[in-house]
């Protein structure tokens, strides 16, 4: 395996060319790539490059429409629906996002539910944009099934991460919380697979219902649940919030985010409040006084700490990316 290492530059350039070259539209495909790129930075491979194969695939088979016009519609002052029109989820969120920001500044509060999607990847990523500006984040979405229930074998929820960003001043992220209802990403034990690696047990669950190191094993059972029970419990909201909410289809009626045929059909869904309308101004405050509490403690760290410190050293040491993993990509370029 060799390995190359890519300036933050040419990443974006790489990641642009090969949605557009795939037959994404350059609108679509903006938002888009600054996501992947900044999760790239932020040390999250299984993430980024490795899914932009994927999704340029999608796009080429028909599977998701690069060229969909998501539209969004005003339910209330305060509630927006966006149809991304079995598109890419990220411009539909971005042009959500554009009705949600400012209606979440002036009532305090805004919700934003997105209909016939697609993989919203980082979710992190779309919750951090509402804090630098200026609100308090919370995101929800679905994926195709993968964990079972407590005490049975079939799987019914995806990963279903959930993601929360605090604002900082100045346009900043105070602290932002990614997590997957899984133990950990189902991404994780694909590439184990890929890899002929073993996968630590706890990861996932034959499908007996029973704990496994075959990364094979674990793809044909289940994925283990975050906390046993309670994993299972935060998985099940969003749910709720994405297909419930939204009129999306739940996990075991969307297509796979890994072949070329039955589109996705996931959804999303994002809550925006404005910290001012709430705290009497004692917000920052009071959250600066929160970190404090944390980071003045040896070795302890705030939750994203360690992707903001990938981001400095990679935008230094460059980005790395398996050589055919990038011959792959260079294939889609226009």
């Amino acid at each position: 395996m060799t390995t190359i290492r890519l300036t933050p530059a040419k990443a974006r350039k790489l990641i642009l060319s090969a949605l557009t070259g795939a037959g994404t539209s350059a609108a679509n495909a903006r938002y888009f790539t600054e996501a992947i790129l900044d999760t790239e930075l932020s040390g999250l491979e299984g993430h980024g490059f490795y899914w932009l194969q994927y999704y340029c695939a999608h796009v080429q088979s028909g599977k998701v429409d690069g060229k969909a016009r998501p539209k969004v519609k005003a339910l209330s002052p305060v509630s927006f629906l966006a149809e991304a029109n079995r598109g890419f989820a990220h411009p539909a969120i971005e042009a959500g996002f554009s009705r949600l920001i400012p209606a979440a500044r002036k009532f305090g509060i805004a919700a934003l539910g997105v209909h016939n999607s697609y993989n919203a990847a980082t979710l992190g990523y779309h919750t951090g944009t509402l804090a630098k500006a200026g609100l308090l984040a919370f995101g929800f979405t679905n994926s195709m099934p993968v964990i079972a229930p407590v005490g049975g074998t079939t799987p019914v929820l995806g990963t279903n991460p959930l993601s929360f960003a605090v604002p900082g001043s100045k346009g900043r992220i105070a602290f932002l919380i990614d997590q997957s209802s899984s133990a950990v990403a189902w991404t994780a034990v694909k590439r184990a697979s890929d890899e002929g690696r073993s996968i630590p047990l706890g990861w996932a669950l034959d499908a007996r219902g029973q704990p496994t190191t075959d990364p094979d094993q674990g793809l044909a059972g289940s994925m283990a649940p975050a906390g046993g029970y309670k994993g299972f419990g935060q998985g099940l909201i969003v749910e709720v919030m994405c297909a419930a909410l939204t009129g999306s289809a739940l996990g075991p009626d969307m297509g796979s985010f890994m072949d070329n045929g039955k589109p996705i059909n996931c959804g999303q869904f994002f809550i925006a409040l404005n910290p001012a309308t709430f705290s009497g101004g004692l917000f920052h405050k009071r959250i600066k006084a929160l970190v404090r509490s944390i980071i003045s403690q040896p070795d302890a760290r705030m939750p994203n700490d360690r992707r903001l410190a990938s981001q400095k050293r990679l935008r230094k040491e460059g980005l790395p990316i398996d050589s055919a993993l990038l011959d792959t990509l260079q294939g889609f370029c226009a």
